[in-house]
């Protein structure tokens, strides 16, 4: 049996770690493995062949990986869009949780508060969408939501 998985697809490594540290202060001996990506593609691929417990999903990602050889591609305000479209049409009903650091997002028609874009996004991805939440480090209000999430999903059993 394969060990069951969170998968955290961002690409500021501060805000990753900062999640990551949040996740396994919950786990309790809990076999769960923490898996990273850092873009569009590199989650694409990725998600064609598992399906982990929970994603936890930043908005705005690169296209591709930055390396040595590979500057990332054109960075997408929207990256995070292309992985629920995948995930949507895949047929997966993997519990997903979006976590930015944006607080608004531009689009043609200008400025669209994340409240907005939050109810766009439940009401397109409702089956497997969790919430979306703002991310600030000096804020509690998404690690709340991810404990909770965490233990409905059953992945902890903290006290």
């Amino acid at each position: 049996m394969a060990r069951r998985s969170i998968l955290i697809i961002e690409d500021e490594d501060p805000k990753r770690k900062h999640i990551e540290e949040h996740i396994k202060s919950h786990l309790d001996g809990t076999a769960l493995d923490i898996i990273f990506f850092h873009s569009v593609s590199s989650s694409l691929d990725y998600l064609d062949d598992n399906e982990p417990e929970l994603i936890i999903l930043d908005m705005s990602l690169p296209t591709y990986d930055i390396s040595e050889i590979e500057g990332g591609g054109r960075p997408q305000g929207f990256g995070g869009l292309e992985i629920l479209r995948h995930l949507k049409m895949s047929g997966s009903s993997c519990p997903t949780l979006v976590l930015t650091g944006y607080e608004a997002f531009m689009r043609e028609e200008g400025l669209v508060e994340l409240s907005q874009i939050s109810d766009e996004l439940k009401s397109e991805f409702g089956t497997f969408l969790i919430d979306v939440l703002y991310y600030n480090s000096a804020y509690s209000e998404w690690k709340n939501r991810i404990s909770s999430t965490l233990k409905n999903l059953g992945l902890f059993n903290k006290k």
